[in-house]
């Protein structure tokens, strides 16, 4: 994928060095849904940054400055329909560098790859990114009750959550409302 530039971050295709910033954020993943993701030693990650670094599925969230990985964003989709989302290393919280990529990745996705839809999958305990949906513009579609088990209880048994399905339509997206700039 090309590199985007945004005011603050610079998203690009991961790369082998990134295991390090990787390691930081996905040694103890804070939502549920990224626990899969789990990376147990350096080793793992380097593994895991090399695997991303093959393919424009996860794109890599760099500061500006000094170019340290603090996050990833992420695009699946066949033809013009994508599932978004977006794991961030939780040091970096409460700076708007998760709205600013996030605006960045859709508005690729919308003028540069031709995508009509996106949607997000948000767990019903992840009010964080629930409210970045929200900002983003999405609109809450429906939630699927006990959808998906990410954990099991003591007794070994799935502890199912609620999933809400968030979207939004290219004719919707309207990045310069929500205070966006390149």
């Amino acid at each position: 994928m090309k590199i985007i530039e945004t005011d603050r971050l610079i998203l690009r295709n991961f790369r082998r060095n990134d295991a390090t910033g990787l390691f930081a954020y996905l040694r103890e993943p804070k939502a549920r849904c990224f626990l899969s993701l789990k990376l147990a030693s350096m080793k793992e990650a380097e593994t895991e940054a090399e695997k991303r670094s093959a393919d424009d599925k996860h794109i890599a969230v760099c500061l500006k400055g000094t170019g340290q990985l603090i996050g990833d964003v992420f695009a699946v989709g066949e033809t013009d329909t994508f599932s978004v989302g977006w794991n961030f290393n939780p040091e970096f919280g409460g700076h708007g560098y998760a709205l600013e990529a996030a605006k960045a990745l859709f508005s690729h996705l919308f003028e540069d790859k031709g995508a009509r839809r996106l949607y997000a999958y948000v767990e019903d305990l992840n009010a964080p990114s629930q409210r970045l949906c929200e900002r983003l513009g999405m609109r809450k579609e429906g939630v699927f009750v006990e959808f998906v088990s990410f954990t099991n209880d003591d007794a070994g048994n799935p502890i199912y959550e609620n999933t809400m399905q968030y979207a939004i339509l290219r004719r919707e997206w309207m990045p310069a409302s929500i205070g966006f700039k390149f």
